[in-house]
């Protein structure tokens, strides 16, 4: 560890923390090795040196992008290189016809760069959302739509390489090939030695031809061995699909291709698979950008997900399947004839259901989440305890019928009656997934019979067993088979000439053990409901505000498995290791705030676990405390207001000695921590009953009472009354509002009693003010109006009468007070900063919609996300906010915006802190531009 530690030249880059050795160590495959170290790497240079010291030491080395790797890629249970967190550069070149892009970007992100050019990357996997740019590069990934024609191998222009010697080469350099000769001749003479050999042998240069004319990430990619004259440039190509196998690479440059968005989208629903693919072809000729496929069980889970199209939801699934088919084209004439052409051949398709092509954004989107949140759905929806092994092959079209059908059958012969066939039917590309225990021995024998006929099927149809995925452990051992002996003899001279210890992710792409993909299976023990269906799919990673700072929802939810499969092992001293740091990295900066739901495919909100867990880790004094508060919460409001007003006169260095003393005897998770951007404590919320009907029940966030606005503002409250007078609309403000809270602040610490308690007396007063459900509630505050909304939830089996309707202050702007404020001037423009509750609330929209009513131009940062300040997460851990906000506040900088707003006071002091700009209430700003 320490030529690791010297390498890197700081400790802090190097772990070996159990915790983080597990947190890392899943992907979302099936196997499971745990690192030996975990090494955070900052640049191309920490990459050479640890390469270095892997070589001399004998200890092999893998590294970890995006994680989502399904076949195994990205384990190792040597040296794992966490090389996402500081590898986030993208330069766009040539107007977006080019991109320069670092591997810890992810797909999503890179393409809302491109998309201001009218371009975007050429590769689309499902899991844009989570998979980087180098785990696109390792694997060649393609998608739905890029074929063989736009992958990562076709696109890539060139690239920056850090091979196993530790030489860092630009193989887009002018001299990049002779620099190859001269620093590393081995390789560039290797290379074309290879090449020579390869070229040589017609059978093998006819093999190589139609293995590589469908998609094909078996094996390395030795068709850039007959495409290239040049070794590096071979070099360059054989880098991509190589699984970290050869060397890393540190930056890519591609050609990106055009991102039309004239587009159309139906979902083609026949009476079985056959069907299904006997329309393919005609589809295909029509020339439709994707034609997805997905089989009846895939159709069943579907109608699970929250948001199912209409044509499926009503669907009684029997043996159904479908196929999801999209035109796209530079203008609207150019989709309306393909659309035209694509109407004419449906018309005569032996469809089960009517089919509807839509361009309407939000239906089209329902279509794309049911297909691309298949793989953690129908994985979500296993047995507990079971594991979801996918498997990704390719076979010419017109084979593909007839390989379904007998995928089925090796279904029903192994008894995976679970199994499902999805994928892209136009490229003969589909993917199915089984799920078993592998608990006894029996399991696995039956997985590698399955295994072997399956190999034996795709093979026999002149397919390929892997055509997206990688190689992986998984299909390590049939490289050969697939191949020959004369191509996989060529594979292993790639891999011998340029690593030649074997140190680079060794057992990943080729394995000459027969049973190599029958070992290291990982175990997935049920630990509890609210988290057992998780895949492991990593997409939920990208939006956790603590995901460079301690763990991700991923990470939270593997390292609670690992503490029960110590448990069941006897491992005491291992379930102690984690179980004590798991307090600060799992608990304590977990910001619960669904995020990650929004994210999963299966709508796994990793909070509820960790307000599960603070809720039975509270202490007895805590729990009284919150407890007595709930019962007094006008008077604790009033206090928490009055100490901030005082502390806001003292001066900062004078309140934080015995601050911290505070927070080192009492804990860092009960006394916050004082900062400059705390404002004094706000106006009490009380207000006379209207004198005219009302329109609405308000009630006023008491964050705004203990937390008061920006100086010389009069507050969100006295704005929205203000603006709602203007509009004609009379506002009720429950009686006894000072004591009365939507009790967040007790469900986000597992405070249940006194979440109880508060939930019931607010339910009352507000039954009573809404004339039991006669009027709707409107909150000022994003988090008081989803914590409302939770608490209705919860109490409504036992609060009787009509529901309550609930709505957030944005919205009932936007549609109500917006439409009658007449002409004014805007601002010039508005730095706006979205909620996590906004988003799961689904109100972004209407949170837009009054922005643009306030400035000519709106800016939200494209590195936007939830700001980490949860209540008082973030004083209590302001290095949470702080790393959750940087590249946020970062664009928000560089934008210079006029004025900077959001929509819940806790957020405002967030961004207040990490961009120094002051943050308002939208509404604040409303009122100012349009009640002047």
């Amino acid at each position: 560890m320490d030529a690791l530690r010297v390498a890197v030249g700081d400790p802090e880059q190097v772990r070996t923390r159990p915790l983080d050795l597990h947190a890392h160590a899943h992907d979302a495959s099936h196997f499971l090795l745990i690192p030996s170290a975990l090494v955070v790497a900052r640049d191309a240079g920490d990459v050479s040196r640890l390469l270095q010291v892997s070589a001399a030491q004998g200890v092999p080395l893998a590294f970890r992008s995006g994680g989502t790797s399904l076949s195994g890629q990205a384990q190792t249970d040597g040296i794992m290189v966490d090389v996402r967190r500081n590898f986030k550069d993208i330069e766009v070149l040539d107007g977006g016809l080019r991109v320069r892009v670092q591997p810890g970007v992810t797909v999503r992100a890179l393409n809302a760069r491109l998309a201001p050019y009218g371009r975007k990357f050429g590769p689309d996997p499902a899991s844009e959302g989570a998979c980087t740019i180098g785990g696109v590069v390792a694997n060649n990934s393609s998608g739905m739509e890029c074929g063989t024609v736009q992958n990562a191998y076709q696109t890539l222009e060139s690239l920056t390489v850090v091979l196993p010697s530790g030489t860092v080469l630009d193989t887009g350099q002018l001299d990049a090939d002779q620099r190859l000769r001269a620093l590393e001749p081995e390789i560039h003479d290797g290379l074309l030695t290879l090449a020579t050999r390869l070229r040589r042998d017609p059978a093998s240069v006819a093999r190589v031809r139609q293995q590589f004319s469908m998609k094909n990430t078996m094996g390395y990619g030795v068709n850039s061995l007959l495409d290239f004259d040049r070794p590096v440039d071979m070099l360059a190509h054989l880098i991509v699909g190589s699984e970290g196998t050869l060397g890393f690479v540190a930056e890519a440059v591609f050609r990106t291709v055009p991102r039309r968005t004239d587009v159309t989208t139906a979902l083609l629903v026949f009476d079985d698979l056959l069907a299904a693919n006997t329309a393919l072809p005609a589809l295909v000729e029509t020339g439709a950008a994707t034609v997805e496929l997905m089989d009846a069980l895939s159709l069943r889970v579907g109608q699970g997900l929250s948001g199912c199209p209409a044509v499926v939801a009503g669907l009684e699934v029997r043996d159904h399947a479908a196929l999801l088919v999209e035109y796209q084209a530079d203008d609207a004439a150019g989709l309306a004839d393909a659309h035209a052409v694509g109407m004419r051949l449906v018309a005569d398709l032996p469809l089960s259901a009517p089919a509807r092509f839509t361009s309407e954004v939000r239906e089209r989107s329902r279509l794309w989440r049911l297909r691309k949140g298949l793989y953690a759905a129908v994985a979500g929806a296993r047995a507990a305890g079971t594991t979801a092994v996918l498997e990704d092959v390719v076979v010419p079209v017109p084979a593909l019928g007839r390989t379904c059908t007998d995928l089925i059958d090796l279904f029903a012969k192994y008894d995976y009656h679970d199994a499902v066939i999805f994928g892209h039917a136009k490229d003969g590309n589909i993917h199915f997934m089984l799920t078993s225990g592998f608990t006894d021995p029996a399991d696995l024998e039956r997985y590698s019979d399955f295994t072997e006929d399956m190999v034996d099927l795709v093979l026999g149809e002149g397919g390929s067993l892997k055509a997206e995925h990688g190689t992986g452990r998984v299909m390590a051992p049939y490289v050969r088979r697939q191949y020959g002996d004369e191509i996989y003899d060529v594979m292993r001279g790639i891999k011998a000439v340029v690593d030649p210890r074997g140190m680079l992710n060794p057992g990943v792409l080729l394995d000459d053990d027969p049973t190599a993909h029958l070992q290291n299976i990982k175990s997935a023990p049920a630990v509890a409901p609210e988290i057992d269906r998780c895949v492991t799919c990593g997409y939920c990673e990208p939006v956790c505000p603590s995901r460079n700072i301690t763990m991700t929802p991923r990470q939270r939810i593997v390292v609670l498995r690992a503490i029960e499969q110590a448990r069941i092992a006897g491992d005491t001293a291992l379930v102690a290791s984690l179980e004590k740091d798991y307090q600060y990295d799992g608990i304590h900066t977990c910001a619960v705030d669904g995020m990650c739901k929004t994210a999963c495919p299966v709508g796994i909100d990793t909070g509820v676990m960790i307000k599960k867990l603070r809720a039975q880790n509270a202490a007895p004094v805590p729990k009284a405390v919150w407890g007595v508060a709930a019962k007094h919460w006008a008077g604790t409001t009033r206090v928490a207001g009055a100490a901030l007003s005082t502390l806001k006169v003292v001066p900062t260095p004078l309140v934080l000695p015995p601050d911290h003393l505070a927070r080192a005897a009492l804990g860092t998770d009960n006394v916050p921590l004082y900062s400059a951007e705390l404002p004094g404590g706000g106006p009490r919320r009380a207000r006379p009953a209207p004198t005219t009907e009302p329109e609405a029940v308000y009630f006023p966030a008491c964050v705004q009472s203990m937390f008061g606005p920006v100086d010389g503002s009069p507050g969100v409250q006295a704005s929205f009354e203000e603006l709602c007078a203007k509009a004609g609309v009379a506002l009720l403000v429950p009686e006894g509002i000072d004591g009365l809270c939507c009790g967040t602040p007790w469900s986000s610490k597992g405070m249940t009693a006194g979440e109880k308690t508060m939930r019931d007396r607010t339910l009352a007063a507000l039954r009573d003010a809404t004339r039991d459900g006669a009027l709707p509630i409107v909150c000022d505050a994003a988090s008081c109006t989803e914590g409302l909304l939770q608490a209705v939830a919860k109490g409504s089996t036992k609060d009787g009468g009509a529901p309550l309707v609930v709505m957030d202050a944005v919205a009932f702007v936007a549609t109500r007070v917006v439409p009658h404020l007449g002409t004014y001037a805007k601002k010039a423009s508005l730095a706006l900063h979205p909620t996590c509750s906004t988003t799961r609330m689904g109100i972004n929209e209407a949170l837009e919609l009054v922005a643009s009513a306030v400035a000519e131009e709106v800016q939200v940062a494209e590195r936007w996300g939830c700001c980490g300040y949860a209540g008082d997460r973030g004083m209590l851990h302001p290095e949470l906010t702080a790393s959750a906000t940087a590249g946020e506040a970062a664009d928000v900088l560089a934008g210079d915006a006029e004025e900077h707003a959001s929509c819940n006071r806790t957020c405002e002091l967030g961004m207040t802190r990490a961009t120094g700009k002051p943050y308002k209430h939208i509404i604040e700003v409303l009122a100012e531009v349009a009640l002047e």
